[in-house]
């Protein structure tokens, strides 16, 4: 069974710092990219950054370039993103994804989220 499992937030207050994991099983990350989505309430579902996983070249959405930082512990299955100066919009549920390949066919599996409160 595939799994994205997600965890790492809270509340924080502005240019805080957070960083959240999500441990990958059931599939072969090595085939993966993995990347972070986040969901402000009433908004739509958004990119916030990637990861390929075999060569670590990573994707960041302008609004977090320069901040954040996503990362990856082969040992572990697991992608981080560490999230530095965070400001009050960056709110939202965070959702870990992940588009693996089986074959020759891409799969896509989302986790769960993971809420990210920035408030003083």
């Amino acid at each position: 069974e595939v799994q994205l499992q997600a965890s790492g937030g809270g509340l924080v207050q502005p240019g805080g710092s957070l960083r959240l994991s999500c441990a990958a099983s059931g599939f072969t990350v090595s085939t993966s990219v993995m990347g972070w989505f986040r969901q402000a309430p009433g908004k739509a579902r958004e990119f916030v950054a990637a990861i390929r996983w075999s060569d670590g070249r990573t994707y960041y959405a302008d609004s977090v370039k320069d901040r954040f930082t996503i990362s990856r512990d082969s040992a572990k299955n697991t992608v981080f993103l560490q999230m530095n100066g965070l400001k009050p919009e960056d709110t939202g549920v965070y959702y870990c994804h992940g588009v693996y390949r089986v074959g020759f066919t891409n799969f896509d599996h989302w986790g769960q989220g993971t809420l990210v409160t920035v408030s003083s």
